[in-house]
């Protein structure tokens, strides 16, 4: 199987045979690797999209095509595709712009803060709390995805069969309920 070329190992991925992927594995985790550290310079966070482009080839419904390019191109474009949502996944979050979700509310750390600090806290997860009573289950569920799972707005769009105006604009409008509720909530 060492053999084969990558259209053929793919093909056999594709029939779920795992000596195939295994092969692919070898030749190129470190290709990969080299990849999502340099734009990453987080060697943990590297393995992860390793393991995620790799599951993603073992998962995946798109396929290789060698009249399209190479297959280091199209595994360069998963990783970097993989590499810029986990980019975009940080940047909301240093920005702050990360909605929590009552059960994701009590991750956020207390320890180690001030008596002001952690009164401050709390008070921002109970205007979170109070704030999410104004989201439909399904505005809560869109939000859960695509800010604490990971998921693109083409897979979501995919995974809701809409559209993807439908769900940006699903996603934007129910950010605009939270954010007007959350700063009605931290006036009160």
């Amino acid at each position: 199987m060492h053999t084969f070329s990558d259209y053929e190992l793919m093909l056999l991925v594709k029939r779920k045979r795992q000596e195939a992927l295994s092969v692919l594995y070898d030749r190129y985790a470190s290709l990969v690797f080299s990849f999502a550290w340099k734009a990453l310079r987080d060697e943990q966070a590297a393995r992860d999209i390793v393991q995620s482009v790799f599951v993603r080839l073992w998962t995946t419904e798109s396929d290789y095509s060698p009249d399209k390019g190479r297959f280091t191109s199209w595994l360069i474009t998963i990783t970097r595709n993989m590499t810029t949502d986990l980019l975009r996944k940080r940047q909301r979050h240093a920005e702050g712009l990360l909605p929590y979700l009552p059960e994701e509310l009590e991750r956020i750390p207390d320890r180690g803060a001030s008596p002001e600090a952690q009164a401050e806290q709390q008070s921002l997860k109970e205007q979170i709390r109070s704030a999410y009573r104004y989201l439909s289950q399904r505005q809560i569920e869109l939000l859960e995805h695509f800010y604490w799972q990971g998921y693109s707005l083409t897979e979501l769009a995919d995974h809701y069969k809409e559209p993807i105006g439908t769900v940006k604009n699903r996603l934007h409008q129910t950010l605009k309920i939270l954010r007007r509720h959350l700063l009605t909530e931290g006036e009160g």
